[in-house]
């Protein structure tokens, strides 16, 4: 602002005062332009914010575009301490008849107690050195060697090292007061064709017995998993796995197996998992509200101070919700059983929002699953109401020519260009304070000069006539 100022009162006239109510009515147009500008951003936000969420519309429908989106199962075992069971898309509807014959084991030996040591840290090389050497399964041999003061430690970590599928460790079999220590060797991995061999053992531990006092106590055998499914009255068929994780044996299906079921068995039930369909069907419909609530609130007009929303008379607004709706309510050419959402539940209300009537939606699911999966997803040229709304959000979002990309950019132009306006007015309206300020200033000087004058006279005057 302009710092020229004025010495007081001319005449008995406030020049700063007057100065100041001309500059505000000159600012007038700055604040019109000011406003207009905030309304601009808002409507842009608020443009940004239909964007996302038709965005999470559009997510929400992809989840029931394809045919397998409906191709979901939901799985459940009468007795889960015996083993879980999860299923894939590609499981089909079924109950089996599950028998746990053996779990799948890990091979694990120990050396006898009568080569045990006192110590963890004792000498077991009597030599000046000491090889010992395994293999798992049919693989390579794998070999540590010990100097002449290898102790247990030493030879636990020198096997641990190797990273062979062999994980050794040591085991006190005694009291603390008299410790028994005991070299014990666990393969990595269950089954039967990883089970250890020991090829040869130079050390004191004399795993192979070649004293006639050594060898070795099995703690766990190297076995698979066995499982028979089926009516054990009939046929059932035996499945053998190197893991207790059973994935290949019933499609889409894998059993995780906890404990064996002895003569018994556990039925497995796969079944069509509605309640997740169902789900993502009303998940189509909040997230369609969410767009027309959104939109409704900011779509108003006060009647009394004859102000619109932010939206009032808003195209892009109008045209998303258009879009939307018609993507949502179309019927569906070529499908058999329904053909548009209000046949499964879905209500339009006065205010353009959806209610799901779950019972409705219920039935239709239990009765025709086929039906409402033709209804949604796409069949073969057939084109589901998930695809129409997919390909509504895209053209409304399209960068070349979706109606809320052109109506953003659009904004961008405009509040740069009443930006560049409101830089324009301010700076005209501080050249005209100035101005004013200056001619008002002169105004002041030559009133004080008038004011001396005239009392300068009017002295003479009154000297003369007292004389």
């Amino acid at each position: 602002m302009p710092t020229i100022s004025f010495g007081g009162l001319g005449n008995g006239l406030d020049f700063g005062q007057v100065v100041d109510q001309l500059v505000k009515v000159a600012q007038l147009p700055v604040d019109r332009l000011t406003k207009k500008k905030a309304d601009l951003n808002s409507k842009f936000t608020d443009l940004t914010t239909v964007s996302t969420k038709v965005a999470a519309l559009q997510s929400a429908a992809q989840a029931l575009r394809l045919p397998t989106s409906f191709d979901r199962t939901t799985a459940s075992v009468t007795d889960t301490s015996v083993l879980s069971v999860s299923a894939s898309s590609s499981s089909t509807s079924g109950t089996y008849s599950v028998r746990v014959l053996q779990l799948a084991q890990a091979h694990q030996v120990v050396s006898k107690a009568v080569k045990a040591v006192s110590s963890e840290t004792s000498d077991i090389v009597s030599g000046g050195s000491a090889t010992f050497t395994f293999k798992v399964g049919t693989g390579e041999n794998q070999t540590v060697t010990l100097g002449a003061t290898g102790t247990l430690t030493d030879l636990r970590e020198q096997i641990n090292n190797l990273g062979a599928g062999v994980t050794a460790s040591v085991i006190n079999t005694g009291t603390e007061v008299a410790p028994s220590y005991r070299l014990a060797l666990s393969s990595s991995n269950t089954g039967s064709a990883n089970a250890i061999t020991l090829v040869a053992d130079g050390t004191d531990l004399d795993f192979l017995n070649g004293s006639g006092t050594g060898g070795t106590d099995t703690l766990a055998a190297a076995q698979n998993a066995q499982v028979q499914i089926g009516d054990q009255a009939l046929n059932p068929l035996t499945v053998e796995r190197s893991s207790n994780t059973v994935s290949d044996a019933i499609s889409g299906v894998t059993l995780t197996l906890t404990k064996t079921t002895g003569t018994g068995t556990v039925q497995v039930s796969l079944s069509q998992d509605v309640d997740a369909v169902k789900t993502n069907i009303k998940a189509v419909a909040t997230a369609y509200n969410e767009v027309v609530k959104f939109i409704n609130e900011r779509n108003t007009y006060n009647v009394t101070t004859k102000q619109g929303g932010i939206f009032f008379n808003e195209a892009a607004a109008k045209a998303t919700l258009s879009q939307l709706r018609t993507a949502l309510s179309s019927s569906v050419s070529g499908s058999t059983v329904f053909s548009s959402v209000g046949q499964i539940g879905f209500k339009t209300e006065r205010d353009g929002t959806i209610t799901v009537d779950e019972g409705q939606l219920s039935t239709a699911l239990s009765t025709n699953y086929s039906g409402v999966k033709a209804l949604f997803s796409n069949q073969g040229a057939v084109t589901g109401l998930a695809q129409s709304v997919v390909s509504a959000v895209d053209a409304l979002n399209n960068v070349a020519g979706g109606a809320l990309t052109l109506r953003k950019n659009g904004l961008t132009s405009e509040i740069a260009r009443v930006g560049d306006d409101i830089a324009r007015q301010e700076d005209a309206v501080s050249r005209y304070e100035e101005r004013l300020r200056r001619q008002f200033a002169s105004l002041d000087g030559l009133l004080r000069q008038l004011q001396g004058q005239s009392g300068f006279l009017q002295a003479q005057s009154t000297q003369r006539q007292q004389s």
